[in-house]
């Protein structure tokens, strides 16, 4: 009984440990964005913060890289984010302070989570948080970076949501994954349209809402594959409706003035 309480009570400290290094993180990604012109010192703090990567035998630091890739895409993009509102929002620290909240919450609620529906959302948070901050700070990058900056969310991304299921050819659609958004990042490169968010003057650019419904009507329809060897229209026939809805409305009604980001 000793035993278990103690076993229980380090577990405990663990846990406490944990939450608190990953909120301590988040906060001094905010304070070095707030007090340093360049990106640079905080890229390199998220960079040093996944250390426990390499802290294995060299033979596993591949397999390491990629399962944690998802959680390198989003803490990169969340510095982008938090400089590009900084600098072109008049609210900037509200909407700071807003990312450093919801990018806590990654930290601590979704990215230690193993089930199906938190590996689908690690890999499809990391889709928009990489396509946003992509889009919020390329638009005077050659079209070839962000076609390759594209590549590598939709491969990353892709393969993350993948390794849940029992793929004999997860390298093969990994890279599909990675064409689709290549080609995504060409056609939207010359066509970038941002929504405004109200209050904190941030933008939303087109290319991740239609990329967001894009993957999710692609998993729906592959994970209805794989339960029943088959595609079956009660599981597919409503998000496709929903997303082609989606993005209908915004091609007609919300495409007519192109904006550049961010």
């Amino acid at each position: 009984m000793e035993l278990l309480k103690l076993l229980r009570k380090r577990s405990f400290l663990s846990e406490l440990v944990y939450v608190g290094l990953n909120i301590g993180l988040a906060i001094a990604v905010l304070i070095i964005v707030r007090t340093v012109e360049s990106p640079i010192p905080a890229f390199l703090l998220v960079t040093l913060s996944k250390w426990r990567v390499f802290a294995v035998r060299p033979r596993y630091w591949i397999a390491n890289i990629q399962a944690n890739f998802v959680d390198f895409i989003v803490s990169i993009s969340v510095v982008v984010l938090m400089y590009s509102v900084g600098m072109h929002s008049s609210y900037g620290l509200v909407a700071q302070i807003l990312i450093v909240a919801l990018y806590i919450a990654w930290l601590i609620y979704l990215k230690p989570r193993s089930s199906k529906r938190a590996v689908a959302s690690q890999a499809w948070t990391a889709l928009l948080v990489g396509t946003t901050a992509l889009f919020a700070v390329s638009y005077s990058w050659p079209i070839e970076l962000i076609v390759v900056g594209m590549a590598i969310i939709g491969y990353v991304s892709g393969r993350h949501a993948l390794t849940q299921f029992e793929e004999d050819h997860l390298q093969f659609l990994s890279l599909m994954s990675a064409l689709i958004m290549a080609h995504i990042g060409w056609i939207f490169y010359h066509w970038v349209i941002a929504y405004s968010l109200p209050v904190i003057e941030a933008r939303i650019p087109q290319v991740t809402i239609i990329v967001a419904v894009l993957f999710f009507v692609l998993y729906r329809v592959y994970d209805s594959y794989k339960r029943h060897n088959k595609v079956e229209p009660a599981d597919v026939v409503l998000p496709i409706l929903f997303s082609i809805g989606i993005v209908f409305t915004l091609m007609i009604f919300f495409s007519a003035i192109p904006v550049g980001m961010p």
